[in-house]
């Protein structure tokens, strides 16, 4: 009699475990366990025989033939760890367990050795095929011995397998309640465990800087905090860090604004670091009283070096009137003597953590603020103001990127020494994209040397440069959210996020040609049309709600000169949407003629080739391609990045296309037939024909000499 199996699919942890012992026990004998599925949220993960208790031991207590482990200790133990560490949502603790896993495999093939998987191997690989956040770590190979036997075992139809079986027979299940649901993209990316996180009580904070526009990294940390403050039910607070008047602008205020909203982020609460100025004061009042700051006239250059070789300054012991009085009226009123003072935090000036080397919490700075003119001429540093106005405004989780962690000790001081209510930090990995910069900085600098033309230049970062080079708000969201809150760091190619983006617009894109040094060709035919003659077709032949275009049949066609050059006298090609043609002659002036052939076979045929009447409907347009600005994928800290300057990224190739350009606007997305994807960016103006961008598609070319 065989047994029964009942995996639930809905269950919080899948039991890939149980489903794919089972299928090794009907490998072996046919038959063995019938396997069910339900879809059930309160339904227990699986049933053995009737028992939801230690199911996975149970059924290779069953088969004993089948698992013929001897060391039933140590399975014992290893579908423990499975059960109780590789399932779990909390990235700190889950990497502690995949580093033990990695340690036990290495130098063995299996988790027990030998030459043969255990069940030790299949409770463990199907605990983390259960668990959402192992993916982009296999891929990533953190854990190196870890992402070889994980993906060994994804060789073995018997494991990948198990996926698709469930998948397949929870459609008819899952038919009725998912109809005309939207799919959700990679959430269980995002299923990680946020300290004390309580329904209803969370609120997170996005903190831009107003210096600057809001590029790909600044859009995942937003996406980040507005998917968790929605995942509990919480709120979001757009905060701008305005506490550098010297770079900051309501330009940039006004147009963060502009690019989150274009991402579908609204914060429940819009505020400004310069609205708590008085308060940060007052902190820092409080904390010179108390002896845990100072004034310190140091030389920057000779304070950067006692800080690195761990020197007490020789201001260190002022005090607490002395600081009083040069921060409460040198340096409040921006006095000469107040110019030359900075406020130290006063907390271990030979700590092993640098950042705890009493770093600078106020500055003088005589710019006018954009929004509170010339009230103040000192202002708090990123370090002091942020754990203040974060525990003020009563956020629960601070994210930030992974390049902080240093610094989080030192924000979790700050909070301890000023006496506020703590804060939690979640570190996550910032998006590093190869050959590309993200210092503001850096790209300012650019902007100011005129490499590019602003801001959102089609080769910047930027959220407005990569939507103008062709990047659409779904693909964009969809790539941030793919990256869920990972600690990985990692360099991505572009053409991950072009991926994403192609899955977008290629089911919506208007077909369209474009002819590149248009070569003549002349067809000879009884159904060649001595006159022009307009059909309308339809755009997009899979969508036929993209509409509708005109294509004029001429017997006098244009096609490109490069597909000219390869075509051979008496071969018979395919001009797309139309029919076969015989090429009858090759003049000595490069055109060609030919005779229309509409009975023959297309997938004969070698070259399918574009093509557009010869008439002067066509029209001229500008093809403009990109290269990276850096020529560099990867630039060490001793880099400078002027010596890697691309020096040539802006390419452009003179066309023609068909006569539907004319009624498209700016911003229209369309695909040119085998030439690609292209955004308009401009219409003719003086002098300048229709501009069109080239957006990448995401596959890895060479062009211009370099990895595209």
């Amino acid at each position: 009699m065989s047994a029964t199996l009942v995996i639930n699919g809905k269950a919080p942890v899948v039991a890939y475990a149980d489903l794919i012992a089972a299928r090794i026990a009907n490998n072996t004998k046919p038959e063995s366990v019938k396997i069910e599925f339900v879809d059930d949220k309160k339904a227990a993960p699986s049933t053995f025989n009737g028992s939801t208790e230690n199911t996975f031991q149970a059924i290779v207590d069953a088969f004993p033939q089948v698992f013929t482990d001897s060391n039933k200790e140590e399975v014992a133990k290893w579908i423990k760890i499975a059960n109780e560490e590789l399932v779990i949502k909390n990235f700190q603790k889950l990497s502690q367990s995949l580093e033990h896993l990695d340690a036990q495999l290495n130098l063995r093939t299996f988790i027990l050795g030998g030459l043969r998987y255990s069940a030790a191997d299949v409770a463990c690989w199907g605990a983390l095929r259960s668990n959402g956040m192992v993916g982009s770590i296999i891929k990533n190979k953190v854990d190196v011995n870890v992402s070889r036997w994980y993906t060994l075992f994804e060789l073995d139809p018997l494991f990948h397998e198990a996926h698709e079986s469930l998948t397949k027979s929870l459609q008819e299940l899952k038919k009725a309640a998912t109809s005309g649901k939207k799919k959700e993209v990679h959430k269980a990316n995002f299923e990680i465990d946020l300290p004390d996180a309580k329904m209803g009580e969370v609120v997170t904070r996005f903190p831009p800087e107003p210096s600057g526009y809001l590029h790909i990294g600044h859009a995942k940390a937003a996406l980040l905090n507005q998917y968790f403050a929605q995942e509990y039910k919480g709120k979001l607070i757009i905060r701008f860090d305005d506490t550098n008047p010297s770079k900051e602008k309501e330009e940039f205020q006004d147009s963060i604004l502009e690019d989150l909203s274009l991402l579908g982020i609204k914060g429940d609460r819009i505020t400004y670091s310069s609205d708590y100025f008085q308060e940060m004061y007052d902190m820092c009042v409080a904390m010179i009283k108390e002896g845990k700051a100072y004034c310190d006239d140091t030389p920057t250059e000779k304070m950067r070096e006692e800080r690195m070789d761990g020197i007490a300054s020789a201001r260190r012991e002022r005090s607490v009137e002395e600081n009083l009085k040069i921060f409460t009226e040198e340096m409040k009123n921006g006095t000469e003597e107040g110019l030359k003072n900075c406020v130290r935090a006063k907390i271990d000036y030979a700590a092993l953590n640098k950042t705890l080397r009493d770093p600078v919490i106020y500055r003088c700075n005589l710019t006018p603020h954009h929004r509170t003119g010339s009230t103040w001429k000192i202002y708090p540093t990123y370090d002091f103001c942020v754990p203040i106005v974060d525990s003020i405004e009563g956020v629960t989780h601070a994210l930030r990127t992974i390049e902080y962690r240093d610094r989080n000790a030192q924000y979790d001081w700050m909070l301890e020494n000023l006496h506020l209510r703590k804060v939690h930090i979640w570190d996550f990995a910032r998006v590093n994209f190869v050959r590309t910069l993200l210092s503001k900085r850096k790209l300012q600098w650019m902007v100011d040397k005129d490499l590019v033309s602003n801001w959102d230049d089609p080769r910047f970062p930027t959220v407005r440069g990569v939507r103008r080079r062709g990047m659409t708000v779904e693909g964009l969201r969809n790539f941030v959210l793919s990256q869920g809150p990972s600690r990985n760091v990692i360099n991505l190619e572009w053409n991950l996020i072009w991926a994403f983006n192609k899955k977008v617009i290629d089911p919506v894109a208007a077909r369209h040609t474009a002819i590149v040094e248009p070569v003549k060709l002349h067809i000879e035919g009884a159904d060649a049309p001595e006159t022009p003659k307009v059909e309308m077709k339809p755009k997009h032949k899979k969508n036929p709600a993209v509409g509708e275009k005109k294509v004029i049949y001429y017997k006098d066609v244009v096609i490109d000169k490069a597909d000219a050059e390869s075509l051979d006298d008496n071969e018979e090609v395919t001009l797309m949407d139309w029919g076969n043609v015989i090429i009858t002659k090759k003049n000595v002036d490069g055109s060609l003629e030919g005779k229309l052939h509409l009975e023959g076979d297309f997938k004969k045929t070698k070259h399918k080739l574009t093509w557009l009447a010869d008439t002067t409907d066509v029209v001229p347009v500008d093809l403009v391609d990109f290269d990276h600005l850096i020529s560099k994928d990867k630039l060490e800290e001793d880099e400078s990045f002027e010596d890697f300057l691309t020096p040539v990224t802006e390419f452009h190739t003179d066309a023609i296309a068909d006569l539907n350009v004319k009624d498209m606007k700016v911003g229209e997305i369309i695909q040119f037939e085998r030439k690609g994807y292209y955004r308009l960016d401009a219409l003719p103006k003086d002098g300048k024909p229709y501009t069109f961008f080239t957006i990448p598609d995401g596959k890895a070319v060479n062009k211009y000499g370099a990895k595209k």
